[in-house]
């Protein structure tokens, strides 16, 4: 009856021990795996960190308005035609667009608003010419200082780009679908000239040159985003940009991990950014939440006069600049409330002095002056 009961008790102890040794495997085997699930993690982050070193990184001295549009990211995007020496003079080229990307922090929406380029605002040292006038003169840092400075907004960082890069990406994607008119087929088929030469990439004509959906590469679509002698001008142009812009984010959405990697090691190169490494990846890991929401051009209200004493050449005059920038601010903060800073209230009331054009006195724009 003992050995009985010793066998059985030593049978149950090499169960016990089975057991034991069978839990240690698994928990040797699950900090293994963890192990190597964060080796991974630490080896693809280094990968990432290693291709974003392949940007221009620039380190900006930014002025805000004193305003902080809390619960939103605002970003300056700038689109250029070379990166440094493209200037008559040597120096910066002028910003052929400029575009605040706003990202609301919570819903995840992202807004567009155009500047038009030719649109007259506040310059360093108290002048004022063309918003695009600003890069050229001081580069990106002065470019966002001037968007903070007559929109009164807190823009931090910048992202620039030129023709190439966005013809990359175009072409990796493998095209845009995109309407057109027979006017802009005609304008599209000349700009694509300039733009070949520039990007050093190959286009082939639309022949006849009619109205219809066409399937564009990547000089064709940043020609088609360069039209500007059309009815319209360059509104209509920004319009363009911006559409070219909504048709890639859709395909991007789209594109696997392995075409990603290839548009990334094919536009890195060509972004000058201010954004670091840490803030893209924090940024990329939620990409695919992001939705692009509606877009605009600014001046909301503007006049094109034939000239302005004292200047030379074509301006975008804001019918009032502090009415359109409160605008700006119901359209990209509808749950923050408003009121102008003095020197955009000084900046504004100078443009209207120097052109002639002020915007029209009614009861409710006297009442706005007390903030929405």
């Amino acid at each position: 009856m003992t050995k009985r009961r010793n066998k059985r008790a030593e049978r149950l102890a090499k169960e016990e021990r089975k057991k034991r040794l069978k839990k240690r495997r698994r928990r040797r085997a699950l900090v293994l795996i963890l192990e190597l699930l964060i080796l991974a993690g630490l080896s693809v982050a280094a990968y990432a960190i290693f291709k974003l070193e392949k940007m221009d990184h620039t380190v900006l001295d930014i002025d805000t308005s004193g305003w902080t549009q809390e619960g939103y990211t605002n970003i300056a995007l700038f689109g250029t035609d070379s990166r440094g020496e493209g200037g008559e003079d040597g120096g910066p080229a002028r910003s052929d667009t400029i575009i605040v990307a706003s990202l609301n922090n919570e819903t995840k929406e992202v807004k567009l608003v155009s500047v038009y380029r030719d649109t007259m605002l506040g310059q360093e040292g108290q002048h004022y010419d063309k918003a695009n006038v600003a890069y050229a003169q001081g580069g990106p840092e002065e470019a966002v200082n001037m968007l903070n400075r007559n929109l009164d907004l807190d823009i931090q960082d910048y992202v620039s780009v030129n023709f190439l890069a966005l013809a990359d990406v175009v072409d990796l994607l493998g095209g845009l679908e995109i309407e057109m008119t027979e006017e802009e087929v005609v304008h599209m088929n000349n700009y694509c000239v300039e733009t070949s030469e520039v990007t050093g990439k190959s286009y082939e004509r639309i022949e006849p040159e009619v109205a219809g959906t066409y399937h564009l590469n990547g000089v064709q679509s940043v020609s088609y985003a360069r039209i500007r002698y059309t009815a319209g001008g360059d509104f209509t142009r920004t319009e363009r940009q911006r559409l070219v812009i909504s048709k890639i984010v859709e395909k991007v959405k789209d594109a696997g991990i392995i075409k990603m990697n290839e548009i990334i090691d094919a536009v890195l190169p060509e972004v000058s950014t201010s954004l670091s490494g840490t803030e893209i990846l924090q940024m990329a890991v939620g990409v695919f939440d992001y939705t692009l929401g509606e877009s605009k051009g600014f001046p909301f209200d503007s006049a094109t006069p034939e000239s302005v004493p004292g200047y030379t050449g074509s301006y975008v005059v804001p019918v009032g600049l502090e009415k359109n920038v409160r605008e700006l601010h119901q359209f990209l903060f509808p749950d923050q409330q408003y009121t102008p800073t003095e020197d955009l209230v000084f900046i504004s009331d100078n443009i209207a002095y120097i052109t002639g054009i002020y915007p029209e006195v009614t009861e409710e724009s006297t009442e706005e002056t007390d903030g929405y």
